[in-house]
């Protein structure tokens, strides 16, 4: 359960992020609730998720997964670029996520 509260708040978050273009400095209201909505459900899901996952573990899948995934989001959806910096940035904190997952990911 503690792993579906995670990765419940990373697509909570996912969604939050990929909203906050829309915002328009958080000028427009629905786009601004749908995004502070999504982050406090994130946070929410991501405390639930610590009571079973150690800090460490859980915060780097966390904001690893998201930044990935997020990088990938703006590549697919919002027309940014995917240079190869950004490709090898996003190999190293998949690297770093699973070296931290290897060698310290006890489930409590």
């Amino acid at each position: 359960m503690h792993y579906f509260f995670l990765f419940t708040a990373i697509a909570a978050e996912l969604i939050a992020t990929s909203l906050m273009k829309a915002t328009e400095g958080f000028t427009r209201l629905w786009p601004t609730v749908i995004v502070l909505v999504g982050y406090v459900a994130s946070f929410v899901l991501l405390a639930q998720a610590v009571k079973r996952i150690e800090v460490g573990v859980a915060y780097a899948i966390w904001s690893g997964v998201g930044t990935a995934a997020i990088v990938a989001i703006g590549a697919a959806f919002l027309g940014e670029s995917l240079t190869t910096a950004k490709v090898a940035g996003i190999a190293l904190i998949i690297a770093g996520v699973v070296m931290l997952n290897v060698t310290g990911g006890k489930v409590h």
